[in-house]
Order: structure tokens, then sequence, then C-alpha cells
């Protein structure tokens, strides 16, 4: 599990005083880091293997200003050529929102999906969703 404290900034919230909605999703990606550092060490564009193929957000509580939170990152599901990626944001103790990205391993010139790898795969693995909680 990957793991990344996050500072919510007075921009980020809304007219009735939570973090915007439309943060979380940004906050899920820039989380995501790490997986897509598996596929692209780099990170660079030109050798970019991934693509996001649903996202699904549950909100189950609110999100304040003036608490840091934590977004939890993990390996839910690997299939052939596409996995999820789970993702908690846990703010004072409690999950605030749950999501889900189905990424596909995907090759850019030939237009279509392919098979991740076995090392690629044993790393993904390794990062399987752990039951610890801060």
């Amino acid at each position: 599990m990957f793991k990344q404290l996050i500072t919510p900034r007075f921009s980020e919230t809304d007219a009735l005083g939570h973090i915007n909605n439309t943060v979380v999703p940004v906050w899920f990606e820039q989380s995501r880091k790490p997986v897509f550092e598996l596929f692209t060490p780099d990170l660079d564009p030109k050798k970019w293997c991934l693509i996001v193929a649903r996202v699904e957000l549950d909100f189950v509580g609110e999100l304040h200003y003036g608490t840091d939170v934590m977004i939890h990152t993990f390996i839910d599901r690997i299939g052939n050529s596409s996995f999820q990626v789970g993702q908690e944001i846990w703010q004072q103790g409690k999950v605030r929102v749950k999501g889900i990205a189905t990424l596909v391993h995907y090759d850019y010139e030939e237009r279509k999906s392919k098979l991740i790898p076995d090392s690629l795969r044993q790393q993904l693995l390794e990062h399987k969703r752990d039951t610890g909680i801060d």
C-alpha cells in the first residue's frame, strides 16, 4: 500500500466550507503516481503505457479544511491487461471517500490493450490492500 499525506488548501473548499468534490479525483490521481512509476519509472509521457478506463467515487463523509488527510492507495484486482487501484481518503481517523480506478496496460502505437508482464504483475501484487490504518 502507498500512503500520501495531503494538507487541504483553502482554495479547495466550496461554499459550504467542505473540500469540494471536484478536488478528490485530483488528489486520487496525484496519489496514484507510485503506481504509474511501476510502469513508467521516469514518468516520460512518450513511454506511457497506461490509460484510465473507469473511475468510481463513493463519498461517505465530509472532508474539512484545516485538517490533513491521508490517502491510501492499493491494488484491488489484477486481470490480464487491466487492474483496479483502490483508494481511500482518511481524515480524523475515519474514511471519508472511497474510490476505484480501472487502469489498462496499453500500447498507444497498436491502439490496443496488452498483457501485464509477470514482472509488473509481481510488483502490483506487493501493493495489494493492507488492513493497517494510520
